[in-house]
């Protein structure tokens, strides 16, 4: 795999208005956001929700790659076609998530490094076999008092590049995903100090570690106040503040910045990402796309709740988010019209 095709990947990731679907829930994540609409928490009913979201019509339109989970790369739609080829065939490019998930971090009460490098390199050649063009690895970093530890950070950052440069050697494209979470009452000016530090980490890990920036994309956190912070700031200052923070850090050699949802609404994180491309798009290097998971998957879920004679309305509004953030990137998205 050269260096071209990587790039190449990379770019048509993030080409146009286009965002990437975020459909890697960990099992047990699907299972309780499935408890509360009363599905069954079988792997059945997963499959029927990942077929649903897989077939939704005009899907392709809006969405330029998804990020499936072991278990769904794994499975086939009604037909007997796997997903990965579903995706495929109407110009959706299958990824992979590949981590492990985040694990207490030995000595720091209170914080975590995310495992899954032993035997990376051979998953990875499984995945790629199953026609995975593209891979994700979360890091996880909370906001609190004393915390995040320096460890935490260099930590978190080692394993990113380490993940990185192992899916470049398979030809996979990575997505490194380093998310500073919105739990707590820190304040706007805390997030962003923190996700400064966090960035400048990891791309010194990522140069380390050999990493082709052009051939990786970014998905970060946007810079937030706290869920319980006294100060919800408005739109326009969370979007000044997350360009702010991603121009300090982030190098123009990368070709593309997609967002993580984290626990926003969807109504907000489509209208915060229109901000940033509505008023900032001239001084950005990178194109500044989604990939969201609950803020487009929960509609439709709520939609769909377990029953085969919801599927149409389900897709539908699936979809109708999809829309939304594809207008957030052009800068175009009106809630009061987009949102019905």
């Amino acid at each position: 795999m050269t260096a071209q095709t990587l790039t190449d990947t990379a770019r048509a990731l993030v080409a146009g208005d286009k965002g990437l679907l975020a459909m890697d829930e960990s099992n047990a994540t699907c299972n309780k956001r499935f408890a509360v609409l009363g599905i069954p928490q079988t792997e059945a009913a997963r499959r029927d929700w990942r077929e649903l979201i897989v077939t939704a019509p005009g899907l392709g339109d809006s969405i330029s790659g998804a990020i499936l989970f072991d278990e769904t790369i794994r499975q086939k739609t009604n037909a007997g076609q796997p997903f990965a080829k579903a995706l495929e065939a109407v110009g959706i490019i299958p990824g992979i998530k590949v981590d492990m998930g985040a694990k207490p971090l030995a000595g720091h009460p209170g914080e975590t490094v995310t495992e899954g490098l032993d035997g990376l390199r051979e998953r990875l050649a499984e995945y790629a076999g199953m026609g995975a063009r593209f891979a994700k690895w979360r890091g996880v970093i909370a906001i609190d008092k004393g915390l995040p530890s320096r460890a935490c950070i260099e930590v978190n950052a080692h394993a990113l590049a380490r993940y990185a440069a192992l899916c470049q050697e398979a030809g996979i494209v990575p997505i490194i995903e380093p998310e500073v979470l919105m739990d707590g009452d820190h304040t706007l000016a805390r997030c962003a100090e923190v996700t400064e530090e966090v960035l400048q980490q990891t791309f010194v890990q990522l140069r380390a570690q050999g990493v082709l920036l052009e051939g990786m994309l970014l998905k970060p956190n946007m810079v937030l106040p706290g869920q319980k912070a006294a100060v919800q700031d408005t739109v326009a200052a969370v979007a000044e503040a997350t360009v702010n923070c991603l121009l300090r850090t982030v190098p123009a050699a990368v070709p593309g910045v997609a967002f993580l949802s984290g626990g926003q609404s969807a109504q907000l994180a489509s209208a915060r990402l229109n901000e940033m491309n509505l008023k900032f798009k001239a001084r950005m290097p990178w194109a500044l796309t989604f990939s969201f998971s609950r803020a487009v998957q929960q509609p439709a879920l709520n939609a769909w709740k377990g029953d085969a004679a919801n599927v149409a309305v389900a897709q539908q509004a699936l979809v109708l988010r999809t829309r939304a953030n594809q207008a957030a990137r052009r800068g175009d998205y009106k809630q009061d019209q987009q949102d019905k």
